[in-house]
């Protein structure tokens, strides 16, 4: 009796505490007793919060490809008002999850209070020629997040990922040298070079949506001084601010920021802040070359600049 009373009083707790997606209840006219072996082969449905349920995001997280899209995510979680998807999602760049409809995108969002809004973040949308227009069609007065670094440092980053996620799954790597250049010139056709084109993109964007309702997060900032970009989040997304200082520690071992909340420390995935390899200083430079009047001409349509090199 005492098991069962104990097992009673952590499906109240699991109920009304925050913040749970999902509680367990076994099926209507179904009590095991303890330690009855249907325990073992009896799985609980599960259902959502008292009070809560799914909607379409009310602020998605576009961009870029290794320009701190985690990092932003996991850091406004923090935020008792926000909800976030766990995954990325990729219904508005990849055609065969578009194709599913917006019930099925839906379904793919977190259960969150009506005191909460719900944030996704997919990074292939910044650079996805259909994106724009299907988010518009959407909802064409959502707020929309898009975090960058320095383009030069996000194509390495870019490449040490693949190379890394090649090495796991036991497939030939190639040195970055021979991916930037092809037959003794910068090989601008390769895919991490083409998405740090960020004025290519960036104009997209802005024939479907204005530039007020495109909130840039410097992402270089964010890893060194996270607290001054996430209160300025905060305010494009009508947040009340709650996030503090005391959210984010120094980790020494890592070399960047974790996150403190709730009692809980935890760091980002430890595939993040890998090492980047040397490159060539004569291939930098010539990246770097290539990359400046794409900057300037991103200054142009954003009114702002960064200190990218």
């Amino acid at each position: 009796m005492a098991n069962l009373l104990s097992y009673v009083l952590f499906l109240a707790l699991r109920a009304y505490a925050a913040p749970p997606e999902y509680i367990q209840r076994w099926p209507d006219g179904f009590t095991p007793a303890p330690g009855d072996p249907s325990n073992d082969s009896v799985t609980p449905s599960l259902i959502p919060p008292p009070g809560s349920s799914k909607h379409p995001p009310h602020s998605i997280i576009i961009g870029v490809r290794k320009g701190g899209t985690r990092a932003l995510l996991e850091m406004l979680d923090i935020h008792p008002e926000v909800a976030a998807a766990a995954t990325e999602v990729h219904f508005f760049d990849w055609d065969e999850n578009y194709s599913k409809g917006f019930d099925w995108y839906r379904e793919q969002m977190p259960y969150s209070y009506p005191t909460q809004i719900t944030i996704e973040k997919t990074p292939g949308y910044f650079t996805s020629q259909v994106a724009p227009a299907r988010i518009h069609a959407m909802n064409s007065s959502i707020r929309l997040l898009l975090i960058l670094r320095d383009p030069t440092e996000r194509v390495i980053s870019d490449y040490t990922q693949v190379y890394f996620n090649r090495l796991e799954n036991h497939k030939p790597v190639q040195a970055i040298e021979n991916m930037l250049v092809k037959n003794g010139a910068l090989n601008t056709r390769y895919k991490a070079i083409q998405r740090s084109l960020y004025d290519v993109h960036m104009r997209n964007w802005l024939q479907h949506f204005p530039l007020e309702q495109i909130h840039i997060v410097d992402g270089d900032t964010l890893i060194h001084d996270p607290l001054p970009e996430l209160q300025r989040v905060e305010r494009f997304l009508d947040l009340p601010p709650r996030i503090e200082a005391s959210n984010f520690y120094f980790n020494q071992t890592k070399g960047f920021y974790c996150i403190r909340s709730d009692g809980h420390e935890r760091c980002l995935h430890e595939s993040k802040g890998r090492p980047h390899p040397p490159v060539n200083s004569n291939v930098l430079r010539q990246l770097r070359s290539y990359l400046r009047q794409h900057n300037r001409n991103f200054y142009r349509l954003i009114g702002r600049t960064f200190n990218w090199q």
